[in-house]
């Protein structure tokens, strides 16, 4: 009898990679510098300069790193928000910058975004109602206001917000509440993919660890996937299996979060992680190691 051939074994690590929702390659964002009375495009700011990061189906990406490297740009270039200079976005088995028409309009109902400032995301003049179903009415997705107002409440209780919320202003809530109202407005569509740029860094600590809680709720029940952007390592920690660290437009490290906090090899990455605030002061003597990063090649 001839002998069956058998795949070998996938190794622990591969067990446990779910299989990927979206793809980036060599994304590149380039901003043009213009000067003169003629406004020529003299230069340009490489604000995304060439990353490849992928992020698999029910996972967290954290993308961390200081103001001004790139982080938001990468999330608004991904959904399309600005237009790319170079590289391509795959989601589920498409090309994000290929698609046209009636098939971008389907990936756009799948890729959402929070924003960080959720006020300044939000027209003060809409009743939330209106604000988070207005995804609603674009998609003709309900058929009367009946139905509209039952799907925003069923949203917004979700999100840990009272039905009676959807009759009010967002000038009527606290950040923290605005910020429950965005992520309501950002599953009213059921995407698979949702981009945090920054959602917790304009909150209070104690509110912060809520909206962290809400999101990873939600992830657990909804499957969803998240592209997680912050400036703070310790909110990463908590929030994402695996770390993309990104200076001056580059992802300088990536890995599994046990990896890149444990052994960071970057010294980029061990000045974010020694910024980190530790829980109880060091014993008499001891003093935390200050790593500082002077900048220089990636």
């Amino acid at each position: 009898m001839a002998a069956t051939a058998t795949a070998p074994n996938p190794t622990p690590g591969e067990l446990q990679t779910p299989p990927r929702l979206l793809d980036v390659k060599g994304l590149q964002t380039h901003f043009p510098v213009k000067s003169g009375l003629l406004q020529r495009t003299t230069g340009f700011v490489r604000a995304v300069d060439g990353i490849d990061f992928h992020i698999g189906r029910g996972e967290t990406l954290g993308l961390v790193g200081e103001s001004g490297c790139g982080k938001t740009t990468v999330g608004r270039t991904i959904l399309r928000l600005i237009p790319a200079t170079g590289g391509h976005v795959n989601f589920d088995g498409r090309d994000v910058y290929q698609a046209r028409g009636e098939e971008l309009k389907k990936l756009r109902r799948r890729m959402q975004i929070i924003f960080q400032d959720p006020a300044g995301s939000m027209n003060p003049r809409m009743r939330v109602l209106n604000i988070v179903g207005e995804p609603l009415l674009v998609y003709g997705l309900v058929k009367s206001r009946e139905e509209l107002r039952e799907r925003v409440e069923t949203n917004l209780v979700k999100c840990g917000m009272p039905k009676a919320a959807a009759d009010r202003y967002p000038h009527e809530f606290s950040g923290g509440q605005r910020q429950r109202i965005a992520i309501a407005r950002a599953l009213s569509l059921e995407p698979s993919f949702i981009v945090c740029d920054e959602p917790t860094s304009a909150l209070d600590v104690s509110i912060q660890a809520q909206i962290l809680n809400l999101l990873k709720d939600l992830q657990r029940d909804l499957g969803l996937s998240y592209l997680f952007i912050s400036h703070d390592m310790a909110v990463i920690q908590h929030m994402c299996e695996r770390i993309a660290v990104m200076y001056k437009g580059k992802i300088v490290e990536e890995g599994p979060k046990t990896q890149i906090i444990n052994s960071p090899q970057h010294k980029y990455t061990q000045s974010l992680l020694s910024a980190v605030p530790i829980p109880k002061p060091p014993a008499p003597g001891q003093k935390k190691q200050r790593v500082v990063f002077e900048g220089g090649a990636t």
